[in-house]
């Protein structure tokens, strides 16, 4: 019988320091057998375990992209065109709503003021005029025809004064400071929503249109997954799964969400998009991050190893299995398996694996000696 000694084993399996020479610490393969003493084997707390059921999940795999709700973006534009003289923010700016961002010019908004005076003269003198005709018509002193045309005459010129007077506040002008006689050329715009300036899109003098956006602010306090599912999986995607997903641009955490809404509609690429809600909203990601996900569609159950148990090699799995015990040492067979999935701390095991309920697998220790 050949025997060959191996000394000098990995950390796991070094007794410590002074103990190199300790025979005890010998492991031995004799006949395809590893064999390791009842010391070495306390001295370096290893143990022994069994398959055992254990319940993993189905998991269906998807990518996505972190985005925020439509109510949580605005994009800042002006209802009217104008030239840029103030814009103090740059992009990170931290903004709470009603934060000044910008200021506007343009002789137009002159216009717009007196307009809107001119209109609001015009609309007392015909309200006037209306009353007038209303009180003459009961008489009988007028006809119809002229009190109609004072009663049109009134509810144009009302319309024009209500259509001027909001243009005016869109503007955010002032309608009492106008109606004292301030007239002004500029106009103010502030922050509908707290958020962080993500984008600028214009500098000090340069002109704006009402189609151009000034700025982007995005309020990152409620964000959430928008993930792309291939119409294979859709079916098995219901709201209220959990989701768990990580950001590999950045680190290998993993944070938890869950299904909120899925999509009706099948994109170009044969995807459905599934929107999901994140578990701790106080996870710092930024919108536009890409993710890697994994939706929890069902539960099964399987035998299963302690993932200690278990070793990969060359891309194969292996085991220790118990085969003999002697007053001093135990021998131990390496046994490929073959594996499905892991979790929680275990490794499910297919049903082709070379194992029996019975067998007794080592546990911790494995992965030091599966290699020789």
């Amino acid at each position: 019988m050949q025997h060959k000694i191996i000394l000098g084993l990995i950390a796991l399996l070094s007794i410590g320091c002074g103990k190199k020479e300790d025979k005890a610490a010998e492991i031995m393969e004799t006949d395809n057998r590893i064999k390791i003493s009842k010391i070495q084997f306390e001295e370096n707390k290893m143990s022994l375990t069994q398959m055992e059921m254990k319940d993993f999940p189905i998991k269906v795999k998807v990518n996505g992209m972190i985005h925020v709700p439509p109510e949580n973006k605005a994009d800042i534009s002006s209802p009217m065109g104008g030239y840029v003289r103030k814009a103090p923010l740059i992009e990170g700016d931290i903004v709470k709503k009603g934060t000044f961002l910008v200021t506007l010019e343009n002789p137009e908004y002159v216009t717009l003021q007196q307009n809107y005076m001119e209109t609001k003269a015009q609309l007392s003198y015909l309200k006037a005029e209306f009353e007038r005709h209303k009180i003459m018509k009961d008489e009988n002193v007028i006809s119809e025809k002229s009190y109609i045309k004072a009663e049109s005459d009134y509810n144009s010129i009302k319309a024009k004064y209500n259509g001027l007077k909001t243009q005016l506040r869109l503007l955010n002008i002032s309608i009492n400071s106008v109606e004292s006689g301030k007239i002004t050329s500029t106009v103010n715009m502030y922050s509908p929503l707290r958020g962080s300036i993500t984008k600028v899109n214009v500098n000090k003098g340069s002109y704006v249109s009402p189609a151009t956006p000034i700025l982007e602010i995005v309020d990152n306090s409620h964000i959430h997954l928008e993930l792309s599912v291939f119409e294979k999986d859709i079916l098995k995607i219901k709201k209220g799964q959990k989701i768990t997903f990580s950001i590999p641009e950045t680190s290998k955490q993993t944070y938890e969400a869950e299904v909120h809404l899925v999509g009706t509609i099948i994109e170009d690429n044969r995807t459905i998009k599934v929107h999901g809600h994140l578990l701790d909203n106080s996870v710092k990601l930024l919108p536009g991050m890409f993710v890697n996900a994994e939706i929890i569609t069902d539960v099964s159950s399987a035998d299963a190893l302690p993932n200690n148990a278990v070793v990969e090699e060359d891309g194969e799995h292996f085991v220790l299995i118990l085969n003999e015990e002697t007053e001093t040492d135990y021998y131990f067979i390496k046994t490929q398996v073959f594996t499905e999935s892991a979790n929680s701390g275990y490794t499910s095991l297919k049903e082709n694996s070379n194992l029996k309920g019975e067998d007794k697998i080592l546990n911790d220790g494995a992965f030091g000696l599966i290699g020789i």
